[in-house]
C-alpha cells in the first residue's frame, strides 16, 4: 500500500524516491510558506513513516519521497499536524508517534474491511483505473462507496478536531475526494485546500463515474483545488460546468459553487533535486566501453505501458540489427499489489515477455533486456540514473511522473536523452524530451534509435535545457507556492459573499428534493436576457442559450419559456428544441404535446391592428409599436423622460378605445383583449395538461420573472410552487417568494437544476 503518495511517487526504496534534503549546486532561495503564525494540518492516506516490525518492538521508519521532503519543512517553518493512517489495524499497540516540539501525528483509525473497501477497491480498483482512463477495469461496487465515504468522513472530522479557522488543511490526492466536503460540514471557516497527484480524467470519462456529482461537491468544498498540469485543471472545470452546471471563469479559473469561490489551478510539483544532485556525484556515469544503457523504472501497474515498452525494444532490434550486443534496455520493476490477480497477470505477461525477447536476440554473453524485479535504495537508483544513456518514460497514463525529472536531475554532465510518453503530466513541461505515443511501438522504436545516435551537441542542449527547468522547479518550491495561493484562495473565499443563485438554492433544496421532476417558467427580458433600449436588441447569450440547451435535456426538468413577445419572435430568439414556448402572455401555448389559445381570442385581431395604427399615429418621439399578433405593446423606454407620463396617457385611452385592456409594464404599455387570462392561468394550464389536476403531488413548478406582468403568475402559483422576482429586491413591492438580483443569477441557478446539483445540499 503506497504511503501519501501517487503513481510516480513510489513505495519506499523505490524508483521516484528521494530523502533528505541536501545541496549540492549553488543555493536557491525559496519562497517560504505564508503566515508562518498560522498551523498547518497536512491530511494524506497515509502518514509519512512505516511501521517497521524487528527482532524488538515495533518502530517507525520515515518514508522516503519528494512529497514528505517537501512538507516536512513546511510543517516544521509553521508548526502542525499530520493527520493520516498509520499503515496497521492494530490502533491498540503501535509505538510512539515521533513526535516534534512543531510537528504532532494523529492516526486515523481503519478497520482490515475499511482498508479493502475505501482503499483496495474504491480507491484502487474505481478511482484509479478511471482516473487513468482504463474505463474497461473500473469495478463499480456500491458497498464500496459506501465505506470510502465514511472513511473520508473520519478524515474529515479528525482533520477538524486538529485544526481551527486560522489554520491551513491541505489534503491530499484520490484517497480523500470526500474529505473536504466532510471537513467543511464540520467546521464551515476551515481554510481547505486539495491536491490532485493523479490525472483528473475528461468529463466524458468522468461522467462514467455513478457518483461522479458527490465526487465533485467534495473537491469543491476546499478554497484551492490544485492539479499537476493545465489539461487536468480545465478537465476539472469542464466537470464543474457539466455535472453540477456551477458558473465557471476559465480564464481566472474559478468555479463558483455553494456560495463560495472556489479556485483552480495547476502547480507542477518538483523533485528533491538536491538530494538527486547530490547523490549523483559520486557515480559514475556512462562508460563508453560498456553497452549503451536504456533505463526503465516503474512500479508494477498497468498505467505504465512495460509491456508496450517492451514491444517498442523488440522492434528496436529488429529493426536496427547494429544495435545487437551495443545496447542494453534495463527495466528495474518495483513490485505492487501482488496479491491482486490483475497485477499478478501482467507481471507474469511481463515475465514472459522479457524472457522470449532474450531468447530470440542473446547473444554469447549479451542478452538485450536486464530485468530487475525488486526495490532499489535511493542510492542504487540514482547510480543507474547517472550510468543511463537513454531514459524511456513511456506510462500510458501518468498525473506526472518524477522518474523523468529524477533522471534529469542525474546528468551532471547533460549527456543523456530522456524519452517521455505524451500522456504523462511531465510532457508538459519537459518539452526538450523527445515526446512519443506509447501505444506506437514502431515510433518508439525509430525514436530509440535517434536518441542512441543522437549527436552530442543536440544531447547537450536538451539536457541543459532540461535541468535548468527542473532546477527551477523543486518540490520545495512548489510546496511553497502552493500555500501561498491556498492562503489568498482561502482569505478570498471568506471575504467574497456568497452566490446569490446558490444561497436560493440551499433554500429551495428540502422542497425541491421532495418531487422528481421539476416544472420551471422563464420569463425573457430582464430574466434570462437584461433589459435594454429596444425589444430587438435584447438577443439572447450564447452562455444563456448552452444552459437552456442543458435543461432541455435533463430528464427531471420541464422548461418554459413565457414571455409578452409573440410566439413566434420568442421562439427565434431562443431558439431551442425541446421547450415549451409561451407568447403574447399565455394567449399562445406550444410546446411537446401542446397547443392552445384562449377561447374569444380571434375577435379581438381586428381590435389590436387598429389600436396599433392609432398607436403609431400619435407620433410621440422615443415611442415604439410593437406588433404581436394578439396583443399590442407600447413602448415609452426612449421617450424623453418629460414627456413619458403623458405619452403612456395618450396611449392607454388609444388603447381603451380600441375595447382591449390595458397593462403596464417597466416603460411599456400592453393592449390585450378584455379576456381572463394572463401569465398565471397559462401556467397553471400547462402544469394541469402534463402532469394533471394533482400536479402539486407529481412535480415542483418555479416561476422567475421581473415585471408586474409577471405579478399574476406569483399569485397563481402561491403555496402550490414557488417565484422568483429578478432585479433589485424591494420589500413589499412583489408577490414573489424569493428573488434574484439579475439574469446571469437566474442561468445559474438552471444550471444547477439542470443537474439536480440540489440533491446533496443540507
Amino acid at each position: 500500500m503506497n504511503p501519501i503518495r501517487s503513481s510516480e511517487l513510489a513505495p519506499p526504496t523505490s524508483p521516484g524516491a528521494t530523502t533528505a534534503p541536501a545541496r549540492a549546486a549553488a543555493p536557491r532561495t525559496e519562497p517560504a510558506p505564508p503566515h508562518p503564525s498560522r498551523s498547518l494540518v497536512v491530511v494524506s492516506n497515509r502518514l509519512p513513516f512505516t511501521i517497521a516490525q524487528g527482532s524488538g518492538d515495533a518502530r517507525f521508519e520515515r518514508s522516503p519521497g519528494g512529497l514528505v521532503a517537501a512538507l516536512d519543512p513546511a510543517l516544521a517553518q509553521r508548526g502542525g499536524v499530520w493527520v493520516g493512517w498509520p499503515g496497521s489495524t492494530d490502533q491498540d499497540h503501535l509505538p510512539a508517534f515521533p513526535d516534534t516540539p512543531a510537528v504532532r501525528y494523529r492516526s486515523v483509525p481503519l478497520s482490515s474491511r475499511e482498508v479493502t473497501q475505501y482503499y483496495g477497491v474504491f480507491s484502487n480498483r474505481t478511482l484509479w483505473p478511471l482516473f487513468h482512463y482504463f474505463v474497461g477495469q473500473t469495478h463499480v461496487d456500491p458497498a464500496s462507496w459506501a465505506v470510502y465515504d465514511r472513511v473520508n468522513a473520519r478524515f474529515g472530522a479528525i482533520a477538524a478536531e486538529e485544526s481551527d479557522d486560522d489554520s491551513l488543511v491541505w489534503i491530499h490526492d484520490y484517497q480523500l475526494l470526500r474529505a473536504p466536503l466532510h471537513l467543511r460540514a464540520a467546521a464551515p471557516q476551515r481554510r481547505i485546500a486539495f491536491f490532485l497527484h493523479i490525472p483528473f480524467p475528461a468529463y466524458d470519462v468522468f461522467r462514467v463515474l455513478p457518483w461522479a456529482r458527490p465526487l465533485m461537491h467534495g473537491l469543491l468544498a476546499a478554497d484551492l483545488v490544485g492539479f499537476h498540469v493545465s489539461d487536468y485543471a480545465n478537465h476539472f472545470l469542464t466537470s464543474a460546468e457539466r455535472v453540477l452546471g456551477c458558473s465557471v471563469d476559465r480564464a481566472r479559473g474559478e468555479v463558483e459553487w455553494d456560495g463560495r469561490v472556489v479556485s483552480v489551478g495547476a502547480f507542477p510539483i518538483g523533485i528533491d533535486v538536491d538530494t538527486i544532485e547530490r547523490l549523483s556525484v559520486p557515480a559514475p556515469s556512462a562508460d563508453v566501453d560498456q553497452p549503451a544503457m536504456v533505463l526503465g523504472v516503474d512500479r508494477l501497474d498497468y498505467t505504465k505501458g512495460i509491456h508496450e515498452r517492451l514491444l517498442a525494444v523488440e522492434h528496436l532490434f529488429e529493426r536496427h540489427p547494429e544495435h545487437r550486443r551495443r545496447v542494453v534496455f534495463t527495466q528495474i520493476l518495483v513490485p505492487s499489489r501482488e496479491h491482486v490477480a490483475e497485477y499478478r497477470a501482467l507481471k507474469r505477461q511481463i515475465d514472459e515477455t522479457v524472457g522470449r525477447i532474450n531468447g530470440r536476440f542473446s547473444d554469447a554473453g549479451w542478452a538485450p533486456i536486464r530485468y530487475q524485479a525488486r526495490s532499489l535504495s535511493t542510492v542504487d537508483l540514482v547510480a543507474l540514473y547517472r550510468r543511463a544513456d537513454v531514459a524511456l518514460v513511456t506510462p500510458l497514463r501518468d498525473g506526472m511522473n518524477l522518474v523523468a525529472k529524477e533522471y534529469v536531475a542525474a546528468q551532471l554532465e547533460d549527456d543523456g536523452v530522456v524519452i517521455l510518453s505524451e500522456f504523462a503530466g511531465a510532457a508538459q513541461e519537459l518539452q526538450e524530451a523527445l515526446i512519443v505515443n506509447p501505444l506506437d511501438t514502431q515510433a518508439v522504436a525509430t525514436t530509440l534509435h535517434r536518441a542512441l545516435t543522437m549527436a552530442p551537441d543536440e544531447r547537450h542542449a536538451r539536457m541543459a535545457a532540461l535541468r535548468d527547468r527542473v532546477r527551477d522547479n523543486p518540490v520545495q518550491r512548489w510546496a511553497g507556492g502552493f500555500l501561498a495561493v491556498a492562503e489568498r484562495a482561502a482569505e478570498r473565499a471568506r471575504r467574497d459573499p456568497p452566490s446569490p443563485a446558490d444561497t436560493l438554492l440551499r433554500q429551495l433544496a428540502p422542497w425541491l428534493r421532495e418531487r422528481s421532476r421539476i416544472a420551471v417558467f422563464l420569463d425573457y427580458d430582464g430574466t434570462i436576457t437584461p433589459i435594454v433600449q429596444r425589444p430587438d436588441l435584447a438577443i439572447l447569450s450564447d452562455d444563456t442559450r448552452d444552459a437552456l440547451r442543458q435543461a432541455a435535456h435533463a430528464p427531471e426538468l420541464d422548461v418554459s419559456i413565457i414571455s409578452g413577445r409573440g410566439l413566434g419572435d420568442i421562439r427565434d430568439r431562443v431558439g431551442v428544441a425541446g421547450l415549451t414556448y409561451i407568447g403574447n402572455h399565455g394567449f399562445e401555448i406550444e410546446g411537446p404535446g401542446l397547443s392552445h389559445h384562449p377561447q374569444g381570442l380571434e375577435g379581438y385581431q381586428d381590435n389590436v391592428e387598429r389600436a396599433a395604427e392609432a398607436l403609431t399615429a400619435l407620433e410621440v418621439p422615443g415611442a415604439l409599436v410593437e406588433r404581436k399578433g394578439a396583443t399590442v405593446s407600447y413602448h415609452v423606454r426612449e421617450t424623453p423622460e418629460g414627456e413619458r407620463r403623458d405619452a403612456e396617457r395618450r396611449a392607454g385611452d388609444v388603447i381603451r378605445r380600441h375595447g382591449l385592456r390595458v397593462t403596464r409594464g417597466k416603460m411599456v404599455l400592453e393592449g390585450r383583449p378584455p379576456i381572463a387570462w394572463g401569465k398565471g392561468h397559462a401556467v397553471l394550464y400547462v402544469l394541469s395538461q402534463r402532469y394533471g389536476a394533482e400536479w402539486p403531488s407529481r412535480v415542483r413548478a418555479l416561476y422567475l420573472g421581473d415585471d408586474t406582468t409577471d405579478e399574476d403568475a406569483f399569485r397563481s402559483l402561491r403555496g402550490i410552487g414557488r417565484s422568483i422576482y429578478v432585479g433589485p429586491a424591494v420589500a413589499g413591492s412583489h408577490a414573489a417568494d424569493f428573488t434574484l438580483p439579475d439574469p446571469a443569477a437566474v442561468i445559474q441557478l438552471l444550471r444547477r437544476l439542470a443537474t439536480r446539483a440540489f440533491a446533496d445540499l443540507d
